[in-house]
């Protein structure tokens, strides 16, 4: 591990006193052989795992792929939490006999959407990461050493709040489901 050198990542040191040592991971996009992709994937791989709180992916392909696997996710809880309020707020709104014609469909979606992210993206170091866009944010990392000039930043945010979130409300328009289920058959 001596020839950290321009190949592997290199853990960024403390720059003008706002990151520490620990802080941010940079894979950078240097091309030396032939499985240069897998070098790439394989250190984005590492520093997931490391929990470092911020990950810049130089290399274009491996960013690009990991900016959309994040944002599918984000939009599979999204639709989970809003599909779900949705079921359980429908009953409120609607007279009903059309209430249910809108509950059950967004019931289902909100189950079927949480656990396609439980089975999915739970498990995945990638569902501890979001994207960072905010530049004021990424003014204080050291993107002034990088060689490409559209790198993807993640930074790392707890998600467990997020996940009681989407898995609450599932559980509770699954419940509603199966107990208008239950009504429409047992009458």
């Amino acid at each position: 591990m001596a020839s950290l050198g321009r190949r592997r990542g290199v853990p960024v040191s403390r720059e003008r006193g706002v990151m520490a040592a620990t802080d941010c991971y940079i894979v950078h996009e240097i091309y030396n052989g032939e499985n240069a992709q897998d070098q790439f994937e394989y250190e984005l791989e590492q520093a997931l795992e490391a929990q470092y709180k911020y990950i810049v992916i130089e290399p274009t392909r491996i960013g690009d792929e990991t900016a959309r696997w994040i944002t599918v996710g984000n939009c599979l809880h999204k639709t989970a939490v809003l599909s779900g309020t949705a079921c359980l707020l429908t009953p409120l709104s609607l007279p009903v006999e059309y209430s249910r014609y809108v509950a059950l469909p967004a019931g289902a979606l909100s189950v079927a959407c949480s656990a396609l992210y439980g089975i999915s993206w739970q498990f995945d170091p990638c569902c501890k990461y979001q994207v960072e866009y905010d530049s004021q944010k990424l003014s204080r990392l050291p993107l002034h050493t990088l060689t490409s000039s559209t790198p993807v930043v993640l930074v790392r945010r707890d998600d467990i709040h997020r996940k009681r979130l989407h898995n609450t409300i599932a559980l509770a328009a699954l419940a509603y489901c199966a107990k208008k289920i239950y009504e429409l058959y047992a009458v």
